[in-house]
């Protein structure tokens, strides 16, 4: 009978064996794209996402208040019904970083995403759905910040 510590180095090597062999899912990385997570503006954050010249679309849904109370919890959401969809993302216009979340999507996946962002300010929110030919779609809204988020 294996006593706890046997137990656990045991299931450490397997583990490390199908890990090497590709049958687990690799961890999911902080930044799977840093010059996305670095990108000032909407327009650069959507290029290095894979996406070219946005335009706007009623295809895209974007969830957002029209006015967060509390700017450091501010509920945002972004889905799409289209098929060729690669990524979803939500950005922040006026954020220090203004991409706040990627999803990676595809046919398989129901396209329903929600999250929570910090606001230091009111600012135009964007849902962008990168499409897999390059096109890239998008919805905005206006949400109106009364107290701030980011450090406010």
């Amino acid at each position: 009978m294996q006593n706890r510590r046997q137990a656990i180095q045991h299931s450490a090597v397997v583990a490390s064996l199908l890990s090497a062999a590709g049958w687990l899912p690799t961890a999911a990385q902080a930044a799977p794209n840093k010059a996305a997570f670095d990108a000032k503006t909407v327009q650069d954050a959507v290029k290095a996402s894979g996406g070219g010249n946005i335009s706007e679309s009623k295809d895209v849904t974007l969830t957002a208040p029209d006015i967060a109370e509390n700017g450091a919890v501010v509920p945002l959401g972004v889905s799409t019904a289209m098929s060729g969809v690669k990524h979803l993302l939500i950005l922040v216009e006026k954020n220090p970083s203004v991409l706040v979340a990627v999803f990676n999507v595809t046919d398989a996946v129901d396209a329903n995403f929600a999250t929570r962002s910090k606001m230091g300010q009111s600012s135009d929110v964007y849902a962008v759905a990168i499409m897999n030919d390059g096109r890239a779609l998008f919805a905005k809204k206006e949400v109106k910040v009364t107290l701030g988020g980011c450090g406010g």
